[in-house]
């Protein structure tokens, strides 16, 4: 019972830490970064991934990528249509892709300020500029991704179980993806700077959500809806906005991780960990812990 008494207490302060701030407004800010950084992020990505194991390569597991997405919205056509535009980048245009691909740093950078009392200067500049590293695995980070899909691929075409096996599968991935990239973000491109073990757990369970809300716009995709209804027809302009609402909501969870990733760094890095308190004055500075008896 401890256990999950602490637990719900992380989750509590995790709650209260958000409280006075505007949530929604700061992950709508992030995604409006996103949506200027994500297409060249993609593009740069699958450019540098082709470097690697050749154009002819990722041509293949592109259209392993579209066997395993639902095709009702187009989704296939879109991601064939991608590999083959960020194939086709020369190479000064791939490397020039870095200056709109890096306005995701600034944008995460700037929430995480408004979202703690941190004071930071330069906050855009240093937000893009740690986030750079992240590009340089980002070829390592879409061939886990990408290796998958044809064994994806083939268990959602066998149908029965192994639909289930594909999904477990294609979550578990995307949760391995997502973790490292998480952490990076909370440890790195944060102001604070929470230690490595509170940001390693952090990525995980923000990834972890992150990554059943990815197979959750997977099956978005399946079902035969009318993007263009409410818009006069644009399918186009329906399609731009889904992904939009979609983005907007992920960062929802990626702020709420990195406020709770915070609270765990006051829980000495392990969620389940008891808040420190300060010890009384004249008693050198050390801090004991507060001991929720079990049972």
């Amino acid at each position: 019972m401890w256990f999950f008494r602490r637990l719900g207490g992380l989750l509590r302060d995790t709650m209260l830490s958000l409280r006075g701030h505007d949530l929604a407004l700061h992950a709508a800010g992030v995604t409006f970064y996103a949506g200027i950084a994500v297409v060249p992020s993609i593009l740069l990505a699958i450019w540098l991934s082709a470097r690697l194991v050749g154009d002819d390569r990722m041509v293949e597991l592109g259209r392993s990528l579209g066997d395993a997405l639902p095709d009702e919205l187009g989704a296939p056509q879109v991601a064939e249509a991608t590999i083959a535009a960020g194939l086709g980048q020369p190479t000064v245009v791939a490397l020039a892709v870095l200056i709109p691909a890096t306005f995701y740093g600034e944008g995460l950078r700037r929430a995480f300020v408004s979202l703690t009392d941190a004071r930071d200067t330069l906050i855009g500049w240093r937000g893009r500029l740690l986030v750079l590293p992240l590009f340089a695995a980002a070829p390592a980070l879409l061939l886990v991704v990408l290796l998958v899909t044809p064994t994806v691929a083939r268990l959602f075409g066998e149908g029965g179980a192994s639909v289930l096996l594909g999904i477990v599968l294609a979550f578990l991935t995307d949760w391995v993806v997502l973790w490292f990239s998480l952490t990076w973000v909370y440890r790195v491109v944060s102001p604070r700077r929470p230690g490595w073990l509170a940001s390693v757990w952090g990525g995980a369970v923000t990834g972890s959500f992150i990554a059943g809300f990815v197979q959750g716009f997977v099956l978005f995709l399946s079902l035969p809806l009318d993007l263009g209804l409410p818009f006069g027809g644009f399918v186009q302009i329906g399609g731009v906005v889904a992904v939009g609402l979609w983005l907007y909501l992920l960062h929802v969870l990626v702020l709420v991780g990195f406020a709770m990733t915070l609270r765990m760094e006051a829980r000495g890095g392990v969620p389940w960990h008891p808040v420190p308190e300060p010890a009384p004055a004249g008693d050198g500075g050390a801090r004991r812990a507060v001991v929720v008896p079990e049972g």
